[in-house]
């Protein structure tokens, strides 16, 4: 239904008056301060910085970040709910910052509903289309094909106290979706529910984007959530994006330490190493253990003609393999997860997470246990100690 382009965007929060003054004068070559996340400017506190995304029409874009790192900041300019401090938003070529939220063809669902409680789900979904004097009929037929949608049919003439969370969250997504708008913003609207129905809700979510044809922003803490339904993935910190890419690129190809520790459950391990470059091979050395880097790697490392340095390397849980030759460990806590073992070992002063599939388990492992374990040039990431970057990019 519509593309987006956000060109730019910056969100500053002016002091409020009096407060810059009962903060301590800044030196001029004082370096701009940073709390809570946000970085303190003498305009006020910036929320977010530089953001600039191209959203293809039908796209399912997520948003995913810590709290605090600007992604519901960013959501809500979209939505004209927030002025946008500098740069330009554009919904099908035109542009955005000046028009009016209901002008903006966009719908919205919020993480706490905001369903109105003396009105019936009916109503409650009609709503918008009254005000916009829809005639009787098409608002019924509307009403009833989103119902039907989203399996709320039988709940039409309860009122919202009435309903569980996960009723409730498919009322407001109902609400929104009979607009048909352009683009619907989603902010972290599975957060209030527990784990099963988030489960489900992610399912419904899923179906939801094949039968309606519109663009979708959505915000979440959730890894899981923005692995599962985004076409990409915009992953946020402190108002900055860290990288954009599609699920898979972003767990394969992390752009940083930030992404590779952020985005993986569990977090990737990580350990100090050497990197060593022979001629155009590569290869990573950890406590006595060689391993050389894939060919793919390689050929990135070298067209960035990265030299032999003091690297930090990660290697995923699920990418470590037990071995009898590798790096030495001991075992602290071994948990069966049914599938699978999560061994948790001290390793080179690191606390290190091993997954190993129960299939392949040869025995119980206890604490204080010793082990091996070994990985493969393929999954093994390097990342800079002075700018934390991958140094594949």
């Amino acid at each position: 239904m519509a593309t987006v382009q956000l060109k730019n965007i910056k969100k500053v929060y002016p002091f409020i008056s009096g407060e810059q003054k009962k903060s301590k004068k800044k030196k001029a070559d004082e370096p701009e301060k940073k709390k809570i996340n946000l970085q303190i400017t003498d305009e006020g506190v910036v929320a977010v910085q530089e953001f600039n995304l191209d959203i293809a029409d039908k796209e399912f874009i997520v948003l995913v970040g810590p709290s605090g790192c600007g992604k519901s900041t960013t959501l809500r300019m979209v939505a004209g709910l927030e002025e946008i401090s500098g740069g330009e938003l554009y919904i099908d070529g035109k542009l955005m910052n000046d028009v009016a939220p209901k002008d903006r063809d966009i719908a919205m669902v919020f993480q706490n509903y905001a369903l109105y409680p003396h009105m019936t789900v009916y109503d409650n979904m009609a709503f918008s289309l009254k005000l916009r004097h829809t005639p009787k009929d098409e608002i019924d037929k509307k009403v009833r094909e989103a119902a039907e949608i989203l399996d709320i049919t039988q709940y039409l003439e309860r009122k919202p106290k009435a309903l569980s969370g996960g009723q409730r969250q498919r009322v407001a997504i109902g609400r929104a979706i009979v607009r048909a708008p352009k683009v619907m913003l989603m902010d972290e609207p599975l957060s209030n529910l527990d784990a099963k129905l988030r489960n489900e809700m992610r399912a419904e979510i899923i179906k939801l984007r094949e039968r309606i044809d519109t663009t979708f922003i959505y915000v979440t803490h959730d890894q899981t959530e923005a692995m599962t339904l985004g076409d990409r993935i915009v992953i946020m910190r402190d108002g900055y994006i860290q990288q954009i890419g599609t699920p898979q690129e972003v767990f394969n190809h992390p752009a940083n330490l930030f992404v590779a520790g952020f985005i993986g459950m569990p977090v990737m391990n990580f350990f100090d190493a050497e990197l060593k470059r022979e001629g155009e091979k590569y290869f990573v050395e950890l406590g006595g253990y060689r391993v050389e880097l894939s060919a793919e790697k390689e050929a990135r490392l070298l067209k960035n003609d990265v030299q032999s340095q003091s690297v930090t390397l990660g290697v995923r849980p699920e990418h470590t393999d037990l071995s009898d030759e590798g790096v030495a460990a001991k075992v602290d806590v071994s948990e069966m997860m049914g599938s699978s073992v999560h061994l948790h070992v001290t390793a080179e002063g690191r606390d290190v997470i091993i997954i190993v599939p129960t299939v392949d388990m040869k025995g119980n492992y206890h604490m204080g246990d010793s082990l091996h374990f070994s990985f493969g040039g393929g999954v093994a990431h390097v990342f800079s100690k002075e700018t934390d970057k991958n140094l594949e990019f």
